[in-house]
């Protein structure tokens, strides 16, 4: 088991001869250059993490982290807190949205259970790694104890551990927790810089007072346990989530595993923030799938660097955006290795339309 500050050290930046190799390849095509924008960046930088010509379809899977969180009896969700449990028999009997999107994406879909409340019976295809049965309040007491958060960030890179070791190459985000989005605002506003009603949404739908007792809540707990913006680890523990910071350990361990990072929406997010703050190192691993109805996400790509694959007014969250990111990058992927070149084509690869009446 390597430690936190280990797996950091030993993430590498990708290879540069790779993704330049990739780029000649992608300008040969018969097409103009650039003109397949986005796939072709997402061809180059999963050249530039697998190391290999030509690219190849990667392996894939949804890590799905879950947890519940005490801030939820504030009533800043629309839905209670035992949805967290019966949302994982949902994903458990396949019958969720990510389920779905996975199977179309030809992706795993793995559960994790840091921190849920129930207890789930054996037999079922759970990876059990509870830390504790969900966080604590946290308008009046912190979130977690600094070692519960060290042990999720390790959980989380475990998993991904466990994952590579069986040819995962390609990790999505998703997560299952009712109130986590408060949790991921209160995040946002801290490692972004962003006051928290600049940063709140709907979250599962809910109505303008709701959103106003979710600012309240988040400002009263900063207040009363005074994160510090620069610790990561200490904003995580008084405000954070169990599988926010499991999936914060994945992001880590994934980059130095080589492994591509494509985030899903606002909470997902919010923990790769988390991730980047700790080592702005895994920044060329990251993978924007999507832009999130949640105002938090728009601001938590910025601080990345990163521009979303594609906008759908999505804002549900559990992996969705990062299994319709998977079948993009298949795409890419694809017209690397199946588009004919202009030589094998035989099209010319310039027309001079000063020449001819076009």
């Amino acid at each position: 088991m390597k430690s936190l500050e280990s797996i950091i050290r030993s993430i590498e930046p990708l290879n540069q001869d790779s993704m330049l190799l990739t780029q000649q390849r992608l300008d040969s095509l018969t097409k103009p250059p650039g003109s397949l924008a986005v796939l072709e960046k997402m061809a180059c930088q999963l050249a530039g993490i697998q190391g290999k010509l030509p690219i190849t379809l990667p392996n894939k899977a949804i890590l799905l982290m879950a947890a519940d969180h005490g801030v939820a009896v504030e009533g800043v969700s629309a839905f209670p807190a035992e949805v967290t449990e019966q949302m994982v028999y949902n994903f458990v009997n396949g019958g969720a949205a990510i389920n779905v999107l996975a199977r179309h994406a030809n992706a795993r879909l793995i559960l994790v259970d840091v921190g849920v409340k129930a207890d789930f019976p054996a037999g079922l295809p759970i990876r059990r790694r509870k830390i504790r049965k969900g966080t604590d309040n946290m308008r009046y007491r912190p979130a977690m104890e600094r070692p519960e958060v060290l042990q999720a960030l390790q959980t989380g890179m475990d998993m991904v551990n466990e994952l590579a070791d069986d040819g995962i190459e390609v990790i999505g985000l998703g997560e299952m927790g009712i109130a986590n989005t408060t949790a991921s605002s209160a995040i946002t506003s801290l490692l972004a810089g962003k006051p928290p009603a600049q940063v709140v949404g709907r979250g599962t739908g809910i109505e303008q007072k709701v959103i106003s007792q979710k600012i309240r809540v988040i400002e009263e707990a900063v207040a009363r346990h005074k994160p510090d913006p620069h610790d990561v680890i200490d904003v995580l523990a008084k405000v954070g989530g169990l599988e926010i910071a499991a999936l914060a350990g994945a992001v880590l361990g994934a980059a130095a595993r080589r492994i591509l990072i494509i985030l899903d929406g606002f909470i997902s997010s919010a923990a790769v923030l988390a991730a980047y703050r700790l080592c702005n190192s895994v920044q060329p691993y990251l993978l924007a799938s999507h832009l999130s109805e949640e105002p938090g996400h728009a601001a938590i790509l910025q601080a990345l660097g990163l521009e979303p694959c594609i906008r759908l007014n999505m804002r549900l969250g559990e992996g969705t955006g990062a299994a319709l990111g998977m079948t993009l990058l298949d795409a890419a992927v694809k017209i690397v290795n199946e588009m004919a070149t202009f030589g094998e084509a035989k099209v010319a690869e310039a027309y001079n339309a000063g020449d001819k009446e076009v």
